[in-house]
């Protein structure tokens, strides 16, 4: 299954050092892992909340069904936003879980 991730600038250097193979550790103020269903809602994040604060970035990346399917879809704030919420100590199997690379599909520089 194809998923997308809005990520900030330290986050996609993580990823980068990762080879683009798997999403960093969750702070512990993050205690969700939130990669979305479509590339529109991603770019929203990505242009109008990521990159106010420093710059945006869209990945992609696919995810074995058997793993994702275990996670109900998330509604967050309209139907077209839909979100699935991976627990942070869940993120290692996720990353397992991951076929392939993380590719960035869009860019948002900062817009300050």
């Amino acid at each position: 299954m194809i998923l997308w991730r809005p990520v900030g600038p330290r986050e996609l250097e993580l990823i980068s050092a990762s080879g683009m193979r798997e999403f960093p550790p969750r702070l512990p103020e993050q205690p969700i892992f939130y990669p979305v269903t479509t590339e529109a809602y991603a770019i929203k994040i990505a242009r109008d909340w990521n990159a106010p604060r420093g710059g945006g970035f869209v990945t992609r990346f696919q995810v074995r069904r058997s793993f994702i399917s275990r996670y109900p879809i998330h509604i967050a704030g309209g139907r077209e936003n839909m979100e699935y919420w991976i627990p942070a100590e869940d993120l290692v199997e996720f990353n397992g879980a991951i076929v392939g690379q993380i590719e960035i599909v869009a860019e948002f520089p900062n817009r300050e």
